[in-house]
Parts: C-alpha cells; structure tokens; sequence
C-alpha cells in the first residue's frame, strides 16, 4: 500500500526539524559551556572594590560615611590655630612692657623728668636755714624730720621737685635730704638751703655756705604713699597732693568720663582740677621713671591724708 502524501511529508518534516534542534543543543551547550569557565567579572571586581574600600577605609573612617570624618580635622585645625597662634600675641605684649618699661629707659627717663634728673650729678653750694616747724613750700605740713632741704627756684621747676631725696657731698663727708621748700631768687642753680641739722652733717655751721655736689636717689623706705585733698575741695573743684613718694613725681592724672585727664601742678605742690572732672574718682600717679600706679578708694575729704599702701620701685 502506498503510502498517503501526507504520510511521506510528515517523516521530512521531522528530519527538517530534528536537524536544527540538535543543532540548537548544540550551541546552547557550547554557549553553557563558556559561560561556566568564564570568570563573572562585574560580581568578583564589585565585591572586591568593596573589600579594599573597607580595608583601606576602616582605620582611618570607621563610620558608614566616609567623608564624615574630613570634616572634623578641619574643625580641630581651625580651633587649634586661635588657640595657639594667639599665645606668642599676647605674651608679647606682656613680654614688651618690661623689656622696653620706661623706667629701664633713660630716653624715656629723660622725657619724664624735669631738671633733676637720675644718674646726673649737680654742682653748687649749700645753704642753711631755719626750717621752723618743717612746713615749706611743698605743702606737706610740720614734720619732725630734719634732713630736710629747700631747692633753689630754678631747679625747683614748679614744685617738681618736691619729694625727692638727694645725696649731698662736701670734701669728705655727705647727707641724705628730702626737698620739702623752696630757695627764692636769688639762690642760684644747683643751690640747696639745707636744714641746719643737714648742714652741720657736711661742716660747721659757721662757714655758712660751702661747695657742694649732689645727686638725685632712688632709696629704701618702708613708708606708703598717702593722698591728700585740699582745703575747699568738692566734687565742683579740688586740688590734690600725693605725698610720701619715693621718686619724683611726673604727673598725677584723674579718670573722666573721657578717659585719663592729666591735672595741672601749682607751685604749692597741688594738682588742681578746675572745673571738678575726675575729684573723688580713681587718680593715677606716675613717676619720672615712667612707672604709674592708680589708686581708687580715696573719699573726697579735704587736708585728711588717707595711705594708700603702694609705693613706687626703687632704682
């Protein structure tokens, strides 16, 4: 029996389509093939990134976010400089004032003083007179010392000075006195009219005037100094006076509302504020030497004479 096309037809298209299948096969297990032995390269090189980042990041950054951690060192850097770089800055200038203190400079000596001036020796002759109760023209009042001296008017210098302590020399032998007076005219430059007690120290009193050289001293004293208003003084107008000082005073300077208000000096040894500014509040006192101490506490008392407790250096 021959066989029906349809049946003659069926066993090629089973052939036709065998072919391609096993050829299909074929190539999917080659493709499997491959596929095993190739190494995935995005799966290994990302986990790998990942372990170096970890590594290479964990000692330093250990948080989740590693640019959280920059911000810190720069923080500590930023607080560290204003820390540190300040400290030469303000230890200068507290290192400057006593490397350059005024009164380690004999410029600025020389601008503070008057015509008395430190390490200077002075020519001229000596002088007494009856001192009476000690009061002179410095203001101070009656005194029981006796070394005590008037300078001549010109060496004087408007009261200036007042308060110091000089070492007077005659041949052989010396004496220390305060400047308490003053010699008028005629006494000449570089005149002292010493108390009699002080002259008798350097020669009998019967010469009556001999040749003389002194200096000005720095000495040691254990006594304060004291402030004194004067009589009439108010918050309206006063005079003030600094007494028991160890070195010439420069200036005397009361606090305003301004600032520091320097007071003019009389010939009286008062430093008057005309118009009231600054009577009663903290006053500041320097010497020639350069040195300034303020002094607050002073009640407004006139001819009381409060201590302060505070006295200029030696030199």
């Amino acid at each position: 029996m021959a066989p029906s096309p349809s049946h003659r037809r069926r066993p090629r298209r089973q052939r036709t389509w065998a072919v391609p299948a096993i050829a299909v096969a074929a190539v999917a297990l080659i493709a499997s093939l491959v596929v095993a032995f190739v190494p995935d390269d995005d799966g290994s090189e990302a986990t790998a990134s990942k372990v170096r980042a970890e590594s290479s990041t964990a000692p330093t950054t250990p948080g989740p976010t590693p640019t959280s951690p920059s911000p810190k060192p720069t923080a500590t850097a930023t607080k560290a400089k204003p820390s540190t770089t300040p400290s030469p800055t303000a230890s200068t200038p507290k290192g400057r004032p006593s490397a350059t203190s005024p009164q380690q400079t004999a410029a600025s000596v020389g601008s503070l003083a008057g015509r008395i001036r430190p390490k200077t020796t002075y020519q001229g002759v000596a002088t007494f007179y009856d001192t009476g109760n000690g009061d002179g023209a410095c203001s101070y009042g009656p005194t029981d010392d006796t070394m005590t001296a008037a300078m001549n008017h010109t060496d004087y210098e408007t009261s200036q000075a007042c308060g110091a302590y000089v070492l007077v020399r005659a041949g052989g032998a010396s004496v220390t006195v305060r400047i308490t007076n003053e010699c008028p005219l005629p006494c000449a430059p570089g005149q002292l009219d010493l108390s009699p007690q002080a002259f008798a120290k350097l020669a009998a009193p019967s010469r009556g005037e001999i040749p003389i050289t002194w200096t000005l001293l720095s000495p040691a004293t254990s006594e304060k100094i004291a402030i004194r208003y004067k009589t009439g003084s108010s918050r309206y107008w006063c005079g003030i006076q600094a007494i028991g000082h160890r070195n010439p005073l420069a200036r005397l300077e009361v606090r305003t509302g301004s600032g520091w208000t320097r007071l003019a000096r009389t010939e009286y040894n008062y430093f008057l504020s005309e118009q009231g500014s600054g009577c009663g509040g903290s006053i500041r006192i320097t010497d020639i030497y350069g040195e300034r101490l303020t002094i607050d506490g002073i009640a407004l008392r006139a001819e009381a004479v409060q201590r302060t407790g505070v006295q200029f250096a030696a030199h």
